[in-house]
């Protein structure tokens, strides 16, 4: 048994996810593949884990670990012999893996694998929104570094990486504060129509529907989904103004991520 642990905000880790599962399937058709979405697995009570091997597969925020991930792994009882994790990325993971790999030493996991795979930069409140050719370069690159972590777990291949970046560390701190407060700072437009889809697609469940209008709760974790699905782009923040066009991966459909909670 292999489980994938993923998160995904607008399909990049979702996609790589569900593309390293067919891929072991493809290897041994015996092997049974689940996927758990870790927004909705780290509200639970009393997280065990048992597999042959855990894969998990995560973008990386401000050059660390999304902050329910890393809650994730905290709290998660790791009975397995093998976890293989794999950033998505969209600049540069820098310490990204090296945060996890902290946090699962204190596991007494056995064989480990971290390694990184290339995306379209989906954070549109700083890059905006990414051009056509940029889009087709990286998800060719995300395709490659993909099947190529699919041979790297079927060979249950181990690694080690760098465990402490100070610049990454001092960044993903201050990125941890802002997740705090910038919740607050979404805006909703007037064109707002109630339709709840921000609600649907949270990966953390933290939208709440009120009087028909989105409410952003601190359970937030910026992964901007909802400002990128929004059909009629009414949700803003930052540099994505109301009518911006949004993100997601080409090859993974609304409804999917409607499944992320």
């Amino acid at each position: 048994m292999t489980k994938i642990y993923y998160f995904s905000g607008t399909g990049n880790s979702l996609w790589s996810a569900k593309k390293i599962a067919q891929g072991i399937i493809a290897a041994d058709p015996d092997e049974k593949c689940e996927m758990f979405n870790i927004g909705a697995e780290a509200q639970k009570d009393g997280i065990i884990i048992e597999a042959d091997a855990v894969i998990m597969v995560y973008p990386s925020y401000a050059f660390g670990l999304p902050l329910v991930v890393s809650q994730f792994v905290k709290r998660a009882v790791f009975k397995t012999q093998y976890i293989a994790a794999f950033v998505t990325y969209g600049s540069k993971p820098l310490g990204t893996q090296g945060a996890l790999m902290r946090l699962l030493r204190k596991k007494g996991i056995n064989k480990m694998f971290f390694g990184g795979i290339p995306a379209v930069e989906n954070y549109l409140a700083i890059f905006g929104p990414p051009k056509a050719e940029k889009k087709a370069l990286r998800s060719n690159l995300q395709k490659e570094a993909t099947e190529k972590a699919v041979r790297l777990v079927i060979e249950r291949q181990e690694n080690k990486v760098n465990t402490f970046n100070p610049f990454s560390v001092y960044v993903s701190w201050l990125f941890s504060i802002g997740v705090k407060i910038f919740y607050r700072k979404y805006r909703i437009a007037g064109s707002c129509n109630g339709c709840a889809l921000c609600e649907k697609i949270c990966p953390v469940s933290a939208i709440v529907m009120t009087d028909n209008r989105p409410h952003f709760t601190n359970k937030c974790e910026h992964c901007q989904g909802c400002v990128n699905m929004c059909p009629l782009r009414a949700i803003q923040f930052g540099r994505v103004k109301f009518g911006s066009p949004g993100y997601r991966h080409h090859d993974i459909e609304i409804a999917e991520l409607m499944r992320n909670n």
